[in-house]
């Protein structure tokens, strides 16, 4: 298999173990397609021009997500206080309440990955992938 391959397949069984965590919790409305744009909001908000880039889809396919995270909550659109012609997205109340529970199952998913590799192929991993991350990576 090559590299691209050995690094999806655990990134998707991730992927799935987080959706099923966040559908029992009641979060059973979020797709994998509107977590890709959610993951890219700042702290303060984020113009929908800059998810779209950042989420590497058009602005309207962007538009269209955001209108599904905004129709169940996830996500509102505030007046970008620099640019008062502009929108930010940011995280509402019920987005703010799924990261915790998407966070407690990555962290899950984490340690029985480390218990799996040993504590020194898991360090070994993050630092090699954080490294391949500065060339492949132009968000960071």
């Amino acid at each position: 298999m090559n590299l691209g391959l050995l690094l999806f397949i655990p990134y998707r069984a991730m992927e799935a173990r987080v959706f099923a965590g966040l559908a029992a919790a009641g979060f059973d409305d979020f797709t994998p397609a509107q977590a890709r744009v959610f993951q890219r909001i700042g702290p303060d908000g984020t113009r929908l021009t800059e998810l779209a880039e950042q989420a590497q889809i058009t602005k309207q396919s962007a538009g269209f997500l955001v209108d599904q995270l905004e129709r169940a909550g996830y996500v509102e659109r505030v007046p970008d206080p620099a640019d008062a012609r502009a929108r930010l997205v940011r995280i509402a109340a019920r987005g703010a309440a799924a990261i915790p529970v998407a966070a407690a199952i990555v962290a899950e998913v984490e340690a029985e990955w480390t218990e799996h590799l040993g504590q020194r192929g898991v360090t070994q991993l993050r630092q090699a992938l954080t490294r391949l991350r500065e060339i492949t990576d132009p968000y960071q």
